[in-house]
């Protein structure tokens, strides 16, 4: 079925960082670069000024990966040399000077398990004493030298504070969802081990009950009546061979299941898994193919649960066959059967045919018989 997952939350990690180094991190590559070319002056400053853009780029590609600390203090103390150089060596515009600075800064701040208002702010003081210093070192400063170097860039690093806040809001309850969801569908494999110990009590139980009384009931009439003593032991004896063969059906998932008590079941599963179900009962299915057929059901729903991030379980029911598909594949090679494996073969033996597909991102596990598997 779809390869395991151990942990849901660490998938969508990876999603969202695919994602962000794909769309942001050329982004932030480019706009880097210009400024550099656009400001720096002699090859020393573009030196320094591309030094900050490296610094900006590592600590992005860290915090994709949710490892930014292992990065934030050289990444920083990069970011706080280039400002004041750009501040107090380049005349021209110092976007690029405070870029790193502000970039860094940003990422590494919502990250921080506390204190985190306190860097926000100390961030900010320095961002902005930084750029005033460049104007009190001026005879005579103008107001758009304050606005250049100490409003616009003092702005641009709360602004991306600002921003990276709730992103760190909205990545920390995707984790959250994601922990709740795989909850669930554990809870929903142990619902149905617990249901496999039912059954497995039920069998066992009776059989074992029933035994032990009509072994007390010998014990009396040993020497009084052995003709019943003796019937009495062949009974048992039956009894203990078919006890034995339903333990083994229900091992090998063989015992006779009700399709529509499974469909409920496989509904009821899903759901507490946060899964939307969809069934469709096209027509009744024969008599013959209906066991398989639940069989087939019950452990393709366990494998949804365990070996997917289905949002939407698709079951279509024919005269003979049922198909069930699930969206959320997290491995795109085609799975192997496993638990699948016996139920394929013991279709096969009843004359149809059990297959397991994978295209455009849905796992499709279908099984049919032929029109002869009722009568």
């Amino acid at each position: 079925m779809n390869a395991p997952t151990p942990n849901a939350p660490a998938v969508s990690r990876r999603r969202f960082r695919t994602l962000n180094l794909t769309m942001m991190l050329p982004l932030l590559a480019v706009a880097g670069v210009f400024t550099v070319v656009m400001q720096a002056q002699t090859w020393r400053q573009a030196c320094v000024l591309g030094l900050g853009v490296v610094a900006v780029l590592v600590a992005f590609e860290r915090w994709t990966a949710g490892e930014i600390t292992r990065v934030a203090i050289p990444c920083l103390a990069i970011g706080a040399v280039v400002w004041p150089f750009g501040v107090l060596v380049i005349d021209s515009d110092t976007q690029a000077a405070f870029y790193a600075i502000s970039i860094v800064g940003s990422l590494t701040i919502p990250q921080l398990p506390r204190y985190r208002v306190a860097a926000a702010v100390g961030l900010v003081g320095y961002v902005a004493a930084i750029g005033a210093w460049g104007p009190a070192t001026m005879a005579g400063p103008e107001m758009v030298d304050v606005i250049r170097e100490v409003i616009v860039p003092t702005g641009f690093t709360v602004v991306m504070i600002g921003l990276m806040f709730p992103n760190k809001g909205f990545y920390d309850r995707v984790a959250e969802l994601e922990e709740a969801r795989a909850r669930e569908a554990e809870l929903a494999v142990v619902r149905e081990r617990m249901r496999f110990a039912s059954d497995l009590h039920d069998i066992q139980g009776h059989t074992l009950h029933v035994v032990k009384l009509k072994i007390a009931l010998a014990r009396k009439l040993l020497h009084t009546d052995p003709q019943r003593v003796e019937q009495e032991l062949r009974e048992m004896y039956a009894l203990v061979g078919d006890t034995i063969a339903q333990t083994k059906e229900l091992a090998h998932g063989q015992r006779k299941l009700n399709l529509s008590a499974e469909l409920e079941n496989a509904r009821n599963l899903l759901a507490a898994a946060g899964i939307d179900v969809a069934i469709e009962r096209r027509a009744e299915v024969g008599t013959g193919a209906v066991d398989l057929l639940a069989q087939v059901l019950r452990e393709a729903t366990t494998n949804i649960l365990r070996h997917s991030r289905a949002r939407l379980v698709r079951i279509a029911l024919t005269t003979h066959g049922i198909t069930i598909v699930n969206d959320g594949v997290l491995d795109e090679t085609r799975p192997e059967l496993r638990g699948l494996a016996a139920l394929a073969r013991r279709v096969a033996d009843e004359g149809g045919e059990l297959t397991v597909t994978l295209a455009d991102g849905r796992f499709r596990t279908e099984a049919s018989f032929p029109k002869e598997a009722d009568r």
